[in-house]
């Protein structure tokens, strides 16, 4: 009885297809499980059948073992595989954000420019906020020159009224303080001969 359901596990196996070769290899397992424990009982039952039966029996379940060995050996390499898996033709949105396109070869061959097209950005950058942060320094020292220009102007006009000689002379006359008065006669020339 035992050995028509290993010959009925057998011919299960073979009709299996092998698309889903995760499923194949679980239920590989399960079938090396299934072998392992009537193998088992079929040594603790006293055996009804001759030896050359037995032994051939034996040498089945360890080819079968070794089948699906085999074949689960299979399986582990090909979904468990260091190395890059070959690069699709189109990035899409969700390979770009989830970072797979880090990991293609292309990129990883061109590092070297992408990292000085990231050091030329941020001169850029950097070169455009200090052009910027200058041009605020220009405007505000022309503004402070303007200003400077016309308190200059102001302070200057304040002067000439004050020194006119008609504000001094009533600035004087307000004090008391000199004998200092307008002359009544003309400036004349004095001539001095030549010796």
């Amino acid at each position: 009885m035992n050995i028509e359901n290993d010959i009925h596990q057998d011919e299960s196996l073979k009709e299996t297809p092998d698309d889903n070769t995760e499923t194949s290899a679980a239920e590989n397992t399960e079938v090396d499980a299934d072998n392992e424990q009537q193998s088992s009982e079929m040594t603790s039952q006293p055996s009804e059948t001759n030896d050359e039966e037995a032994s051939s029996q034996e040498e089945i379940i360890d080819e079968k073992k070794k089948q699906d060995l085999e074949e689960l050996k299979n399986v582990i390499k090909e979904n468990a595989r260091e190395d890059e898996q070959p690069a699709s033709r189109y990035f899409t949105l969700a390979k770009i954000l989830g970072g797979d396109i880090l990991s293609a070869h292309l990129v990883r061959r061109q590092i070297l420019l992408i990292l000085i097209i990231v050091m030329f950005t941020i001169v850029y950058v950097t070169n455009r906020y200090s052009c910027q942060q200058k041009q605020i320094d220009i405007a505000r020292l022309k503004q402070q020159l303007v200003n400077s220009r016309y308190k200059a102007l102001s302070i200057s006009s304040e002067l000439t009224e004050l020194s006119r000689e008609s504000n001094v002379l009533e600035q004087l006359k307000n004090n008391n303080d000199t004998t200092l008065k307008i002359s009544q006669q003309p400036p004349y020339i004095i001539n001095i001969g030549n010796e």
